[in-house]
C-alpha cells in the first residue's frame, strides 16, 4: 500500500510539473505573438489616431514658443555644417539618417518634440517614426527653408551655439519597434545618391518613371478628394490623407515600388514612413503637388501635366 501512495504521489508531481511547464511554454508563446504585433499596432494607432495638427506646428508658432522660452525638445535634422550656420535656440543637432537611431534612447517621452528639417519632408517621416515609438512629436511646417526662416522676429529666436541631449537618462522603445528603425535608418545608406533617396524622389525623376510607362511604380496621392479630382498625376490612385487611412493600406499593391505625394511633401514624408514600417516599398515625391506658385518645388510648379 505504501509503494502504491508513493507511486500516486510521484506520478502527480510529474503531471503538475508538465501542466506548469505546458502553461508557461503557453504563456511565452502568447507573448511572443503578442509582441510580433507591436509595430503593426503602432503604425496603424498612429494613422487611426490622427490629431487636427496632423503632427505639425506652424513655423510662427514654433517661433514665438522659443521667444517665451518653453520647456521642450527640438530636433534640428538637418546636416551640421548646416545647423551650425543658424537653429533655433535650444536646438540639437541630430542629422537625419542613422544618428536619428543611435540617438532614439535619449529623446525624453516626458517633453513635446519638434522636428525641423529643410522642407518639412524628412521631418514628417522622422516624427511618424517617433510618435511610433511612443514620442509626443511634430513636425515643424515647411522647415526651414520654407517656414521658419520667412517667420518675422526670427532672430530673437537663432542662435549658433550646439546644443545636446541629455545621456544621462535613457528610454526604452519596444524591442519590435526598435529593430524596425534600425533597419529603416541602415536602409538610407543604400538607397544615397540614387533615384530614391532618403527614400524619396525628385519630380524630374517621377516625370521620367510616369513617361517610361514603367508599371513596377505606382503613384498614389494622398491629396483631399476634391483636390485629387481637380487635377492629379496621370495613372495616380487616390487615398486621402485622413483619420483611418491605414483601413486602406490593405489595397495598396505590395508587389511595385509606390510614390506617394500630398501638397508639399510633408505628409507624404509621414505616410511614407508608416508604409515602410509595414513592409511596402515607399517613397514620397520631393515638393508635392507645390504649394505656392513660387516655390521652386513641386510637380505643378515643375510645369508638369495633370489630368482630372
Amino acid at each position: 500500500m505504501k509503494k502504491l501512495l508513493l507511486l500516486l504521489l510521484i506520478t502527480c508531481i510529474s503531471l503538475t510539473g508538465v501542466f506548469a511547464n505546458g502553461q508557461e511554454e503557453a504563456g511565452a508563446s502568447a507573448q511572443v505573438e503578442m509582441n510580433s504585433h507591436a509595430l503593426e499596432d503602432a503604425v496603424n494607432g498612429y494613422f487611426a489616431n490622427l490629431p487636427a495638427n496632423n503632427y505639425k506646428i506652424g513655423q510662427k508658432d514654433i517661433v514665438d514658443m522659443v521667444i517665451a522660452g518653453k520647456d521642450m525638445v527640438i530636433l534640428d535634422i538637418r546636416q551640421a555644417d548646416v545647423y551650425g550656420e543658424s537653429h533655433l535656440k535650444g536646438a540639437v543637432n541630430v542629422p537625419w539618417g542613422n544618428e536619428l537611431y543611435n540617438q532614439l534612447k535619449y529623446i525624453p517621452r516626458d517633453k513635446e518634440v519638434f522636428i525641423n528639417c529643410y522642407s518639412g519632408q524628412t521631418a514628417g517621416q522622422a516624427v511618424a517614426l517617433l510618435n511610433i515609438a511612443g514620442i509626443n512629436a511634430r513636425s515643424i511646417n515647411l522647415g526651414w527653408n520654407f517656414g521658419i526662416s520667412k517667420v518675422e522676429g526670427l532672430d530673437a529666436a537663432i542662435e549658433t551655439e550646439a546644443n545636446f541631449l541629455d545621456t544621462s537618462k535613457t528610454w526604452e522603445t519596444d524591442p519590435q519597434i526598435d529593430a524596425a528603425y534600425k533597419a529603416y535608418y541602415e536602409g538610407l545608406a543604400g538607397v544615397k545618391g540614387t533615384t530614391f533617396g532618403n527614400y524619396k524622389i525628385s519630380e524630374d525623376n517621377a516625370k521620367k518613371i510616369l513617361d517610361a510607362g514603367d508599371t513596377d511604380v505606382a503613384f498614389l496621392s494622398i491629396r483631399q478628394a476634391k483636390h485629387f479630382a481637380e487635377g492629379h498625376i496621370e495613372t495616380a490612385t487616390n487615398l486621402p490623407w485622413g483619420k483611418g487611412m491605414n483601413e486602406m493600406f490593405a489595397s495598396l499593391p505590395a508587389d511595385k515600388k509606390i510614390v506617394v505625394y500630398c501638397y508639399s511633401g510633408q505628409t507624404a514624408g509621414q505616410t511614407v514612413a508608416g508604409l515602410k514600417l509595414l513592409g511596402y516599398d515607399a517613397v514620397s515625391m520631393n515638393g508635392g503637388m507645390g504649394v505656392g506658385a513660387n516655390a521652386p518645388i513641386g510637380w505643378s510648379n515643375k510645369g508638369y501635366p495633370v489630368v482630372k
